[in-house]
């Protein structure tokens, strides 16, 4: 019995959440292409949209690798700690965007949901990695946490993001 054993609905369910929640910020994002575009949009796009969908193609990712018939945890783990270095880099770049675009004036909400709360979530990836080697059950937990997390953040962030679009921008028109 592996220590991933017994996860396999939980990898289902989130990683089927996440491919759809990707398809449906496609369709999103169509739909609101014709909406006159603001000067510096281009950014702040690569600062609030982008990391939206990033966020759910890593938790189809993790889902995707921890789905898989692994015999022992050390290379998902490994994946996990990878996944998580990697993220707090791009949170860094994301930091930068928010700074530098002017088509939008974050506010703390922004800031919670676009940098510290990721910035933690990946952070913790890597606290999980380290962990699985001496504990794999509780590195587990704390990563299905952390992919949770990932996956409600971009819940959260596309929503906001639709109904800045349909309600502030409209009115603005």
């Amino acid at each position: 019995m592996t220590p991933l054993a017994g996860w396999e609905n939980f990898c289902v369910i989130v990683g089927s959440s996440a491919g759809a929640l990707i398809g449906l910020q496609f369709v999103v994002i169509t739909l609101i292409a014709n909406t006159p575009v603001v000067p510096g949009q281009e950014l702040a796009g690569d600062a609030f949209a982008t990391p939206t969908i990033v966020h759910f193609c890593v938790v189809l990712l993790l889902a995707a690798a921890q789905s898989a018939p692994w015999h022992r945890i050390a290379p998902v783990a490994a994946i996990w700690g990878v996944v998580g270095v990697t993220g707090i880099v791009y949170e860094i770049i994301v930091a930068r965007r928010m700074r530098l675009q002017t088509a939008y004036t974050p506010v703390l909400e922004d800031w919670l949901f676009h940098f510290l709360l990721p910035f933690v979530t990946y952070a913790t990836m890597i606290a999980s990695a380290f962990v699985a080697g001496w504990n794999a059950g509780d590195a587990f937990l704390v990563m299905a946490a952390a992919v949770l997390s990932l996956l409600f953040i971009g819940i959260h962030n596309a929503w906001d993001a639709v109904t800045y679009h349909v309600f502030s921008r409209r009115k603005a028109e």
